[in-house]
């Protein structure tokens, strides 16, 4: 008889105020990638992002090193930023 292994992954909820980075495995290759410059810049992935607002799968997220627009990333490809 075999037994089945589950795994279950619980996610802390991303809210406003949060301060992520982007998961490059995530986002390389992804529709939010192909509709713009496939080159994506170091700064989603190294540097600390501030979440300024929440749309349903998507998060607005602010990179405050860098002087850019803001950008909406799904809430999937972000992860906290921890130093």
């Amino acid at each position: 008889m075999s037994k089945d292994l589950i795994v279950v992954v619980i996610l802390m909820p991303i809210k406003r105020g949060d301060f992520v980075r982007a998961i490059k495995d995530k986002l390389e290759n992804s529709l939010e990638a192909k509709a713009s410059d496939p080159r994506l810049p170091s700064y989603l992935f190294t540097s600390k992002g501030e979440v300024v607002d929440l749309s349903g799968e998507y998060a607005l997220v602010k990179f405050g090193i860098t002087p850019t627009p803001n950008i909406w990333l799904r809430l999937e490809q972000l992860e906290e930023f921890k130093d």
